[in-house]
């Protein structure tokens, strides 16, 4: 069955760009929109610094008349030729249970990134960084998606697979419910950290966002580019300053203070982990949509939110081994919990299947790993 493409470039084609998957999941009691406004900030190079040093184009599929499926492909020179092979990308796929239509998505794409010289692609990848929309679900279809994680109807494994799509890593979710008490050995562990001389935690300070940004920015850059596993340091983008401000000024209406901690030795920030409610449950309630009238369900929010997303985290290389990371996330979970009554579980994603590290960390909180999101690669 014959197949056109167009590039999404109208206010009609984006219309049909974020309509695609409300039909295809109109009967999925599971999935849920992501906010209409992120996506779109994604394609925006004035609010998406990757345009600075690649390129992305979004393309729908028609079958006559009829929009079938919908995808992005993106490069990024310098950071694409770091991988082996170097490789471009693929994602934001949404498309009807159709063998015919994954294959000619594929073989679309093959030709773009032939036609600029790579020999290699992978997906379904983000034209950003991997801590959102990256990743095709593969296992646990019975729970909804957490903020910044998209949801894919079973189907859409085995049509990619079809094409030659071969597994180039999983990246696992954690979860843990608010309602289980902190392992005796962790609190122990937790306390004698604690009472360290020179060791002292605290909240974000809402009063002094900026400030506190910048203390996790630096943080951030200096444990993820010196990460334990190795492979993934040549990937790293340096978190600009002027993302952290975005950042900050999009989640302080959400914020729950009590789950954005920082940690210090001798007063020189060293770890931290950052928090957030499941804004899905708003976009779910908004379909995908935030104008102004939906601003007091954020207000509101984070005093109903039943689900909380680790978002990001770190610890400078010269303070691991300290346990700071078991003393953030523990008190994170108690601080939380107290805050935040309703809230009924813990959804730690984006957890490498190589990082066996934060894996035994995780399970030694109570966690346990529940869904899996796999990045494919095709060579050609």
């Amino acid at each position: 069955m014959p197949y056109s493409f167009s590039r999404v470039e109208t206010s009609q084609e984006v219309d049909a760009f974020h309509e695609l998957p409300f039909r295809i999941y109109e009967d999925d009691p599971h999935w849920a929109p992501p906010f209409r406004f992120e996506i779109e900030n994604v394609f925006d190079p004035d609010h998406n610094d990757f345009f600075n040093y690649g390129e992305c184009e979004r393309y729908l599929v028609h079958r006559d008349s009829r929009v079938a499926g919908r995808f992005a492909v993106m490069n990024s020179p310098e950071r694409d030729k770091v991988l082996e092979p170097t490789m471009g990308g693929l994602g934001f796929i949404e498309m009807e249970n159709d063998p015919e239509l994954a294959r000619a998505i594929v073989s679309f794409a093959k030709e773009w990134h032939k036609e600029r010289g790579y020999q290699a692609m992978r997906g379904p990848i983000n034209f950003g960084e991997n801590d959102t929309y990256w990743g095709l679900l593969v296992e646990n279809y019975e729970e909804p998606p957490i903020y910044g994680m998209f949801y894919h109807a079973p189907y859409y494994k085995e049509l990619l697979e079809q094409t030659g799509a071969q597994k180039l890593d999983d990246h696992w979710s954690y979860k843990r419910n608010f309602d289980q008490p902190i392992p005796e050995r962790m609190q122990k562990i937790t306390n004698r950290i604690e009472s360290r001389s020179g060791v002292s935690l605290r909240s974000i300070d809402m009063s002094n966002l900026q400030r506190d940004a910048e203390f996790i920015r630096e943080i951030y850059n200096d444990a993820w580019s010196n990460q334990d596993i190795g492979e993934r340091e040549s990937e790293f983008t340096e978190l600009a300053r002027e993302t952290v401000q975005a950042m900050v000024k999009k989640l302080k209406p959400v914020m729950i203070p009590e789950s954005i901690l920082i940690a210090f030795v001798d007063d020189e920030p060293a770890s931290f982990i950052v928090c957030v409610p499941d804004l899905n449950e708003i976009s779910r309630e908004t379909d995908g949509r935030l104008r102004w009238w939906h601003y007091p369900k954020l207000l509101w929010f984070k005093r109903r939110a039943k689900h909380l997303r680790s978002l990001v985290y770190g610890t400078k290389p010269k303070f691991r081994k300290m346990g700071l990371e078991a003393l953030t996330f523990t008190r994170g979970i108690q601080f939380t919990k107290k805050a935040a009554p309703s809230l009924e579980y813990l959804e730690g994603a984006w957890v490498s299947e190589k990082n066996w590290l934060m894996q035994r960390s995780l399970e030694a909180l109570g966690c346990h790993h529940h869904k899996t999101h796999r990045t494919y690669k095709w060579e050609f």
